[in-house]
């Protein structure tokens, strides 16, 4: 009897370390996330809470797009619209593009911009936004917003000064072109004789006449491009988007540039279905497509073609604007959209060229949630992307109290 009470004690005595205190502990530190957060202070709640005490805007962004974490600061930049059915959210189309960027490269996209507020009562300086969009895996993608408003409102400072001083500029450059005018009237002559001195200087003057007149108009044409530049980097307020026929926009184009081609012999082709419709600025769109269209003829040869092709699918609108033109170096692409950078300075200043079509092409396309890209190489012409979304606008979702007050 004494012999198995010291056998069991001996066996309870060795079973009792198996599960000695320290162990549950350590047990409990390196369990699943899922199981931390049913604790009042486990790892998953800390670090949501420190997400949400961030400054800076973080969405995360699933295969389809739908954002699957956002934290106060993104919400209160208003990167959340409200989505297609009652009582569901969706990103902002920025946001939606980057990470599709990301997805398709595998590379993380930086982009600054500035995002309208409210459009009636709220602020109505934009709100300057540093995004950085990176892949967490092969579906998910984090998008961090940083405010850059303060350094963006310098910035509109200088653009200000830009307007008010092309704004005065134009008046007086009117007053030259209608000078330049004047003496062109006065100096168109009869044929001069050889022997006369007088048809010489008159000839000379209206010579200088012209170049006046070629000159006071290029100036012309760079004043109304800054002022537009200007409106649309965000001294102004962007209109409500409504919707915006492309037929209509592709006649205008074709309009507008009909004496520039026909001057050159090149033929303007379009192709595409009718009908489609884009959502933004009709005037603003009717630009871009201009400039585009218009920088192809002037970097086309004579007796060539300009091709403008219209696809569609669900969500965007792609318009091809391809040429027969000289094309674009691989140093040039990446900076072509700059303002006043001109790949070929000889070939710009003769056809009149102010370097700023392109940047307002971008920023057009940056406004309407779009995009423009360029595929050229040299010799071989240039094919210029411009992608516009298909879809209504979505409406912004109200926020906080806190923040609206």
């Amino acid at each position: 009897m004494g012999g198995g009470f010291v056998i069991a004690r001996r066996r309870t005595a060795e079973a009792a370390p198996a599960k000695p205190v320290g162990t549950v502990k350590k047990g409990r530190a390196i369990e699943p996330d899922g199981e931390q957060g049913s604790g009042k202070h486990g790892l998953k709640g800390l670090g949501r809470k420190s997400l949400d005490s961030l400054r800076v805007g973080v969405v995360v962004l699933d295969a389809e797009d739908h954002p699957v974490l956002v934290n106060p600061a993104a919400r209160a930049m208003g990167l959340l619209r409200s989505g297609g059915a009652p009582g569901t959210i969706a990103a902002h189309p920025i946001l939606r593009t980057l990470a599709g960027q990301v997805r398709r490269t595998g590379v993380r996209r930086e982009v600054e911009l500035d995002l309208p507020r409210g459009r009636a009562g709220g602020a109505t300086a934009p709100l300057g936004l540093h995004l950085r969009a990176v892949a967490l895996n092969s579906t998910h993608v984090a998008v961090e917003a940083a405010d850059v408003t303060e350094s963006h409102r310098l910035a509109r400072v200088r653009r200000d000064f830009v307007a008010n001083v092309s704004h005065e500029l134009k008046t007086p450059i009117g007053a030259l072109q209608l000078l330049a005018e004047a003496l062109l009237d006065a100096t168109d002559l009869p044929e001069p004789k050889p022997d006369d001195e007088q048809s010489e200087d008159l000839i000379a003057a209206r010579r200088f006449a012209e170049r006046i007149h070629h000159e006071s108009a290029r100036m012309g044409r760079l004043v109304n491009e800054l002022l537009e530049l200007t409106r649309l980097q965000g001294a102004e307020p962007l209109p409500s988007p409504e919707p915006v026929a492309m037929d209509w926009v592709v006649a205008e184009v074709v309009d507008r540039t009909r004496t520039t081609a026909s001057a050159k012999r090149i033929e303007i082709r379009y192709e595409g279905p009718r009908g489609t419709t884009v959502y933004g600025s009709e005037s603003q769109i009717a630009t871009a497509v201009t400039n585009l269209v218009e920088n192809a003829i002037a970097y086309s040869s004579e007796d060539t073609v300009v091709s403008v092709l219209l696809r569609q699918d669900e969500d965007w609108i792609e318009l091809d604007v391809t040429d027969q033109g000289i094309g674009i170096a691989g140093q040039d692409i990446d900076r072509i959209f700059e303002r006043f950078y001109r790949a070929d300075q000889a070939r710009s200043r003769s056809t009149g060229g102010t370097g700023l079509g392109l940047a307002i092409v971008k920023h057009i396309a940056t406004n309407h949630g779009g995009r423009v890209d360029v595929v050229s190489s040299p010799g071989e012409g240039s094919t210029f992307t411009l992608r516009l979304p298909a879809r209504p606008p979505e409406n912004r979702l109200p926020l906080p109290p806190a923040i609206e007050n």
